[in-house]
């Protein structure tokens, strides 16, 4: 059995090559998917494909809704999620992706510190495991192999 694995989270440190290097130590039979983690790519994917928008509003909404489709059917595709919130950045995506996960049904793992409890504690109260670090979310997958 191998899962796919959605990597719900900020895209501007190197939390999933972390993730994904410590899935292989552990030999856990794991695909991972995720957003576009290229955010020039993601931003402007819109007008690379429509043409110029007249505005930076319909360029972002341009851009928004090609990435909302990408982001839906490799949610779709995944077996579980991992959503990492941390405190560093504005977590807004992470905590869509994380919504539409739970309403997709799909099995959730969320990774954050203690200090997001509050904020975050009716989404934690719908994912079926909550964690502090990602070492802790796979963990949780390896217990499923077993």
């Amino acid at each position: 059995m191998e899962l796919i694995v959605y990597l719900a989270g900020q895209i501007h440190d190197d939390w999933r090559e972390k993730i994904k290097l410590k899935a292989e130590e552990m030999k856990l039979p794991l695909t991972f998917v995720g957003p576009m983690e290229d955010h020039d790519r993601s931003d402007n994917v819109g007008e690379e494909i429509i043409g110029k928008q007249p505005n930076p509003v319909l360029k972002d909404e341009a851009a928004s809704s090609i990435n909302n489709l990408r982001t839906e059917i490799l949610l779709r595709k995944a077996d579980v999620v991992i959503a990492l919130f941390g405190e560093k950045y504005k977590q807004w995506n992470t905590a869509m992706d994380a919504a539409t996960a739970i309403a997709m049904q799909k099995p959730l793992i969320l990774i954050r510190p203690e200090s997001l409890h509050h904020p975050l504690k009716e989404l934690s109260n719908k994912a079926q495991v909550v964690v502090e670090t990602p070492e802790q979310a796979l963990k949780v997958l390896s217990y499923i192999f077993e």
